[in-house]
């Protein structure tokens, strides 16, 4: 029976809960792993992004290659990417559309792709402008381009 008593004393003690100090010592911990894995994690999410866009850029390319093959050129710079989705000015060889989509993709900060044609690198040049929305750009606010 005196086994008991001590039951008792060691079930009061399990309630009491954790101590400030030992609360503050979590915390602190928590505080450390978010510091060295969350800008890990937004590196990753960057990088993502511009895997997307190069993804999309080739399925757009793919597009364009279709188009030019029907049409003879590519769309010029005033028809732009629409032009893989609805016939510009009723030409007779569209086969479209050239894309299993009814509206453009936009790139994977929420802006339209850059597309010109005859372009500076190439018969046409096809880029995102990144995340910071403005042409030219290093390191994640680089632009995303087809001719590199």
């Amino acid at each position: 029976m005196p086994s008991s008593g001590n039951h008792t004393g060691n079930h009061k003690r399990s309630e009491r809960g954790f101590s400030l100090i030992e609360l503050i010592v979590v915390l602190v911990i928590l505080g450390l792993l978010a510091a060295v894995v969350g800008p890990r994690i937004f590196d990753k999410l960057a990088q993502s992004k511009q895997q997307i866009a190069k993804i999309q850029i080739k399925e757009l390319e793919g597009a364009l290659s279709l188009f030019s093959f029907d049409v003879g050129r590519f769309p010029t710079t005033s028809e732009g990417l629409e032009a893989l989705i609805r016939n510009p000015g009723n030409l007779e060889a569209w086969k479209g559309p050239y894309l299993n989509k009814n509206e453009l993709p936009l790139d994977p900060w929420r802006k339209p792709y850059v597309y010109r044609c005859p372009g500076q690198h190439g018969d046409f040049d096809l880029f995102s402008l990144g995340p910071d929305g403005v042409e030219g750009g290093e390191d994640e606010n680089a632009d995303v381009v087809n001719w590199k």
